[in-house]
């Protein structure tokens, strides 16, 4: 996995990792149906992890809407214009508190408020990111790739591994 920093931005190339139902491999590569921290249900939002462990961990906020029968799938990703949530530097010059992108969203979002990680997502879409690194919250050190868009000029590109793993 290689993250460069460039700025305000940082370009990312690597494996990443993406669990789905395997009736929907086929579709994995569309992005999220529901809504998700960075994402309304009509934003399309591709959610990935740095790891398995990372699918793992990410995982267990959503055992009550998933399948429980999950196929781990590959996924090759190069990017530019990635905003790093990690970087306390970069947080500070784009106005963005660490905060909000790790509030409860689900809750806030089940009380009918606007959950303020979406508000994270359009701050940083108004900067010019295409996506961010979202550190997990549910086991330290690991992180996930959360793409605003992709495969098309000038965008991040995505391509499923064929020999994704069973899990």
């Amino acid at each position: 996995m290689l993250v460069k920093h460039q700025g305000l931005f940082c370009s990312v190339k690597g494996i990443f990792y993406r669990a789905v139902d395997p009736q929907y491999v086929e579709q994995s590569l569309a992005g999220s149906i529901k809504s998700g921290r960075y994402s309304t249900s009509e934003q399309p939002t591709l959610y990935l992890s740095a790891s398995p462990e990372g699918v793992k961990a990410a995982m267990i906020a959503h055992t009550d809407d998933r399948s429980n029968r999950l196929q781990l799938t590959r996924v090759a990703v190069e990017a530019q214009r990635i905003f790093d949530l990690r970087d306390d530097a970069a947080r500070t010059l784009a106005g963005v508190d660490l905060a909000d992108a790790t509030a409860p969203w689900q809750k806030i979002a089940a009380e009918g408020v606007r959950p303020p990680s979406w508000n994270v997502r359009d701050r940083l879409v108004n900067l010019g990111a295409q996506g961010l690194i979202d550190p997990s919250r549910k086991a330290p050190g690991l992180w996930h790739l959360v793409l605003f868009d992709w495969n098309g000029e000038g965008r991040p590109c995505v391509r499923l591994i064929e020999d994704s793993l069973n899990g």
